[in-house]
């Protein structure tokens, strides 16, 4: 792909890209929400045409008619969100758009060759290390790790010569994804090129030979991951210096603003423990269903508990005390579910900072637009957020923009006890390093922070202390100087005695 543009009205999506990637590589494509990935890989798969530029596919010129076209020609995408129905079976997922018909004569109106297709997807499956899943099985009863193989497995039926991964590990456990990445390998092995998507910079340089890095629409840089720093990376995708991933250290905890025991809910978490003091941010790490969000519904009111004490500032909440009551109390919580229930996305962006705390933004009994538009104004100004004016639905901002709204909207609360649900799930790298700065920045003027995450290193290189989630049971917080990822996941899969029973999935 050389020199492609696209304009959506007024808005210029691309601004002459190019990418090249080699048969038998795994080549990144990185940079912030925004930047132009999706739009690109829309272009190459038919959803969208270029206005200018030059395609060509094997050697040949590439301009296919539409997403059908390009899947006959070998490009498949496999997108973040599954393209599967659930309602079909695995085998019927699989032979989408390439059934092969019973009876050839009868054209569309032929129904499809059901040996054909079962024996088809027990091949790629098989091809794909899970020969023994049932392709008469239904694909919405399959865990999320298989119906992302299922998905990939589509692709390989349809004969693709370029698969296009976009975020393909951010809904899967860690030990999911490493086997995932195996898979990645596998097909870089059989002379598959794989346009790779992500924004784990580690999971990147363990897969991928080379990179590209676009910025607001335009190619910054291309080279071989083994001779770019992960600075340099993050630096060309932000287009300013960095001085570092996470920030520095030496935070110094006060008294203790949060303490809960013996926290247990109707499913999960079966015993948890934990206090937290003023200046520091406590991680929590585990597998993916060890309970570690539903101990933070339980703090925060959100899911009910059977047993177990909270004090906030040293006064006792009552299990019976409203998520309201709570949110009084001080605590305030991010939901790991941004779109689902952490924000109201047709909303506009005020709307959304300002629903939890009125009050401030009243006048004589009534909302003031001027107080709202100022109140607003003051949140996204101090947390640097890209948004156009308060007016704008908050459905029309980036992944990196809409957290920070969310965060916003917990300072507006006034909460100085923050429970925050994998802050950074679905964002760029150029946006997890602006979190990461204003946690610190929270932290450091007082406010208690705890913080799940699937990302051991995002944990290590952020929190003060670190906390393993296991089946249903909380550890003791250990200071991050203590801890490595291998202890942690060696905590997260055996347990805090190394006896690995009842092993979380």
């Amino acid at each position: 792909m050389h020199g492609v543009r696209k304009r959506f009205g007024g808005v210029q999506a691309l601004r002459g890209v190019s990418l090249e990637v080699a048969a038998g590589e795994v080549h990144a494509l990185v940079g912030e929400n925004g930047a132009g990935k999706s739009t690109l890989m829309k272009v190459l798969s038919g959803v969208e045409a270029p206005d200018a530029g030059e395609m060509t596919l094997a050697g040949r010129r590439w301009r296919p008619g539409g997403p059908v076209d390009a899947r006959r020609g070998g490009i498949a995408m496999i997108h973040q969100e599954l393209a599967l129905a659930p309602h079909l079976s695995v085998a019927e997922n699989i032979a989408l758009g390439v059934e092969t018909p019973r009876l050839p004569w009868l054209g569309r109106l032929s129904p499809s060759d059901r040996r054909s297709m079962l024996a088809t997807a027990r091949k790629v499956m098989g091809r794909l290390g899970h020969g023994e899943l049932d392709p008469a099985r239904r694909t919405g009863d399959l865990p999320a790790a298989v119906r992302q193989l299922v998905e990939i497995g589509r692709a390989l039926a349809a004969d693709a010569s370029v698969v296009v991964m976009d975020e393909p590990t951010s809904s899967l456990g860690r030990r999911d994804a490493d086997r995932l990445l195996e898979i990645v390998g596998r097909l870089r092995d059989e002379g598959i090129a794989i346009v790779y998507i992500s924004h784990f910079l580690e999971e990147i340089r363990r897969v991928a030979d080379r990179f590209t890095v676009i910025r607001d629409g335009s190619t910054v840089t291309a080279g071989h991951m083994a001779e770019a720093r992960d600075e340099t990376l993050v630096e060309h995708m932000i287009g300013r210096p960095l001085d570092a991933v996470f920030p520095p250290g030496g935070r110094e905890a006060g008294e203790v603003r949060l303490e809960a025991r013996s926290i247990a809910g109707y499913g999960l978490p079966l015993e948890a423990s934990l206090d937290v003091r003023s200046g520091e941010i406590l991680g929590i790490a585990g597998l993916v269903g060890a309970g570690r969000t539903e101990f933070l519904r339980c703090l925060a009111g959100l899911d009910p508990t059977v047993r177990g004490d909270v004090s906030i500032h040293g006064r006792r909440i009552r299990r019976s005390t409203s998520i309201r009551g709570r949110m009084k109390a001080g605590l305030g919580f991010l939901s790991e579910d941004r779109k689902g229930e952490g924000l109201a996305l047709p909303m506009s962006v005020g709307e959304n900072l300002l629903l939890p705390r009125l009050g401030p933004v009243t006048s004589g009994g009534m909302l003031s637009p001027r107080r709202m538009d100022e109140t607003a104004g003051h949140w996204l100004s101090r947390l640097a957020v890209r948004a156009g004016g308060s007016s704008v639905p908050v459905e029309t901002l980036s992944g990196g923009n809409q957290q920070k709204i969310a965060i916003a909207r917990l300072l507006h609360q006034d909460a100085d006890v923050l429970l925050l649900d994998e802050p950074t799930r679905g964002i760029d790298i150029g946006s997890k390093v602006q979190v990461y700065g204003l946690l610190d920045e929270l932290a450091r003027a007082g406010r208690a922070i705890v913080m799940t995450s699937g990302h051991l290193p995002e944990l290590l290189g952020v929190c003060d202390r670190i906390a393993v989630m296991h089946r249903g049971v909380l550890g003791p917080a250990r200071p991050v100087d203590a801890c490595t990822e291998s202890s942690l996941m060696r905590e997260a899969v055996l347990g805090p005695d190394g006896s690995g029973e009842g092993e979380a999935a």
